[in-house]
């Protein structure tokens, strides 16, 4: 009897090993999945969305951070004046941009065009 339960703890060591390996070959493989479904694609959309606030110019229409659509009056640095109606201008600062109208139509354009040459 002492003899078979030796044998016993023996696979089950081996066995333990592999689990252990097959775990962390598992965790490697979810993170890479996280990585490239989220991570990734979410560090794209943060480098276009800067760059459109870094080309903004002047006669732009643009979405506040609160909704508001508004068109670039005068831009000093990281601060820009806009018309959010006829005579009613606000002072902003750029980073609080949610969407750059103009150049989201140029692109969806740009698309539209494309697709019709195919």
């Amino acid at each position: 009897m002492l003899i078979s339960d030796a044998w016993a703890q023996a696979a089950g060591g081996a066995a333990a090993g592999a689990s252990v390996t097959g775990t962390i070959l598992q965790l490697v493989l979810i993170l890479l999945v996280f990585y490239l479904l989220l991570i990734r694609p979410q560090q794209k959309r943060m480098k276009q969305h800067e760059a459109e606030l870094k080309a903004i110019k002047v006669g732009d229409e643009i979405v506040t951070g609160g909704g508001l659509y508004a068109k670039v009056v005068k831009i000093d640095n990281d601060d820009i004046t806009a018309e959010i109606a006829k005579g009613v201008e606000v002072k902003m600062y750029r980073y609080t941009i949610r969407e750059v109208l103009s150049l989201t139509k140029i692109a969806d354009d740009n698309k539209a065009a494309s697709k019709k040459k195919k």
